[in-house]
């Protein structure tokens, strides 16, 4: 397509996908208020990020909609507070029909799940948060 450039490269150890998507030309136009200067408001960010600095995530691979189940009917794969390894299966992300366990891929107790179930996760996005030690 005219605006979408996908690339794709294989024969190497780490598989890269690059989505390009042009953003749409005309943006409306929104009138502007007064600036406000970065003293008048608290910045919780850094604290946040600090807290969370000590974590592992645990990111999509693909691109899907989220599932914490297997099935409706069965308990999720994993709570706030289980104890996970490398292999342990922490939810499942459907893509165009096919389910894809997801492994923790790394050791801890799972501090946080950062995505409602059954909502859509980009490549790369963190799903979970992980407390290695």
């Amino acid at each position: 397509m005219e605006d979408i450039k996908i690339t794709i490269k294989t024969g190497s150890e780490k598989l890269e996908t690059t989505i390009m998507q042009q953003a749409p030309m005309a943006m409306p136009q929104m009138s502007v208020a007064a600036p406000v200067s970065a003293t008048q408001i608290p910045s919780t960010d850094s604290v946040v990020i600090e807290e969370d600095s000590k974590y592992i995530e645990i990111t999509s691979p693909i691109i899907g909609t989220f599932y914490r189940k297997p099935a409706p009917d069965k308990p999720v794969f994993v709570e706030v507070g289980d104890s996970v390894n490398s292999e342990t299966i922490v939810c499942m992300v459907e893509a165009m029909k096919l389910f894809n366990e997801i492994e923790a891929e790394v050791s801890g107790k799972i501090v946080k799940v950062l995505v409602e179930d059954g909502t859509p996760v980009e490549f790369g996005q963190p799903i979970f948060l992980v407390d290695p030690s």
